[in-house]
């Protein structure tokens, strides 16, 4: 017998009954950065596979262990995206629209792949929303992205349930001294680190500042702290961003071991975390990368940018139960007809609401049925109202008007005066 053909592990279906929240989060975030000022790009999902290992690093996690890379036809090495950066970086430089130190405010949404072991929160193929500017440099557009998202829990009705997490990574420089004193440090306590601290210790040493092992924490402890090695520049920059936070009334924790898992970062880094997703606490991640598009091969340019990631935002809101009443319901009427003339004056009259209501959401029955079949389909669809039009309803050039999720009796509503009727009961249901 052969196997039943299913998705991916870790690569799911996003089923009719899920999009409709996921369709309020995305038409949320994407109209409060139309508010912002920021532009949408739209960047492939795959991309050549040294663009990665150039932009994230080698010897990080994602691109030793967890890249979906494949050579194509050509002999091309080729990589799903894991994350979205290095790929609206190598977009900018490719079509020179930073050039010149054009500030660029741009977000991007869609599908990112990681081979990580799939569990609630986290999914092999998984969706994020991520933003990126360039060519501004101060703390004042670093606080603008922690601002924007701070408005967006307001919106979602999350913000009690998110806390903020700040530290700075320094200049390359200071962040390499900090480096050596505590690859120095940790040196004296090699026996005592679990396995993969003693191999990130070779490999990307403030990576193990995050371990969650409890006995390399407890070392850490005693470990020299990142702001002793800041430089004064990175230090000013620290300060204009906390300053900026305490004007706005924002809440935030300095947690001096947050160092993001990608080579890029310079100076911010934040995360935005909640404890109501289990061990998956991060919501939404990012901070600036002055030396990232130098990296790669373009000239000198600031960017500073972030991502979050969609499933858990959403698991958030049904956690939380922040799903808006509209959204449960996908209909507000549904239009019954009986015989063919019905049907045919249905479709018209529908279509007239349509052109008077465009944003009501109508249903017109399809494959015909009796009365019951059709009264049966109207309550299923969730619609507040049915519309019944028959031989009578014909013959008098009305249509029967019935309230389905409450009280109040059918009456009868000429043709055209339907829409101003449907217009007035929508608002007030």
């Amino acid at each position: 017998m052969s196997k039943s053909l299913q998705a991916i592990r870790g690569m799911n279906d996003i089923l009719p009954e899920q999009t409709p929240l996921w369709r309020h989060f995305e038409g949320t975030v994407a109209r409060l950065l139309d508010n912002y000022g920021y532009k949408q790009i739209r960047m492939p999902i795959v991309e050549f596979t040294e663009l990665f290992k150039r932009s994230i690093g080698e010897v990080t996690d994602i691109v030793e262990k967890e890249m979906y890379t494949f050579d194509d036809r050509n002999g091309d090495s080729l990589t799903l995206r894991p994350e979205g950066t290095a790929a609206c970086v190598r977009a900018v430089l490719e079509h020179g629209i930073t050039g010149g130190g054009q500030v660029q405010k741009l977000w991007y949404v869609g599908p990112m792949f990681r081979h990580e072991r799939p569990q609630k929160g986290r999914y092999r193929q998984f969706h994020q929303i991520g933003l990126e500017v360039f060519n501004l440099e101060g703390p004042d557009i670093d606080a603008e992205l922690i601002v924007l998202t701070w408005r967006l829990w307001g919106e979602l009705g999350i913000r009690d349930a998110v806390k903020l997490e700040l530290n700075s990574l320094g200049t390359s420089e200071s962040r390499g001294r900090y480096r050596e004193a505590l690859v120095a440090f940790l040196s004296e306590h090699l026996d005592k680190l679990d396995e993969d601290s003693q191999r990130r210790l070779k490999t990307n040493p403030l990576r193990v500042l995050d371990t969650k092992n409890a006995d390399t924490q407890a070392i850490l402890a005693d470990a020299p702290k990142m702001a002793d090695y800041l430089d004064d520049e990175s230090r000013l920059h620290f300060e204009g961003l906390k300053a900026r936070l305490d004007a706005v009334g924002i809440p935030y924790v300095i947690n001096p071991k947050l160092v993001r898992g990608l080579d890029y970062y310079s100076k911010t880094v934040f995360e935005w975390v909640t404890d109501k997703l289990g061990a998956q606490g991060t919501v939404c991640a990012g901070g600036r990368y002055d030396g990232l598009v130098e990296q790669m091969g373009g000239k000198p340019t600031p960017g500073v940018g972030f991502a979050m990631g969609i499933e858990r935002l959403v698991l958030m809101l049904e956690t939380l139960e922040q799903i808006p009443e509209e959204i449960s319901r996908q209909v507000d009427v549904y239009l019954c007809a009986f015989g063919e003339a019905a049907e045919l004056a249905g479709l018209a009259l529908a279509e007239r609401v349509r052109d008077q209501l465009p944003n009501l959401r109508l249903q017109v029955n399809a494959g015909a049925g009796s009365f019951k079949s059709q009264f049966k389909k109207a309550d299923k669809s969730g619609a507040l109202y049915a519309l019944i039009l028959g031989d009578d309803e014909m013959a008098r050039q009305v249509v029967g008007f019935k309230p389905l999720r409450g009280q109040g009796e059918q009456q009868s509503i000429a043709w055209d005066a339907l829409a101003a009727h449907l217009a007035t009961c929508i608002v007030q249901g």
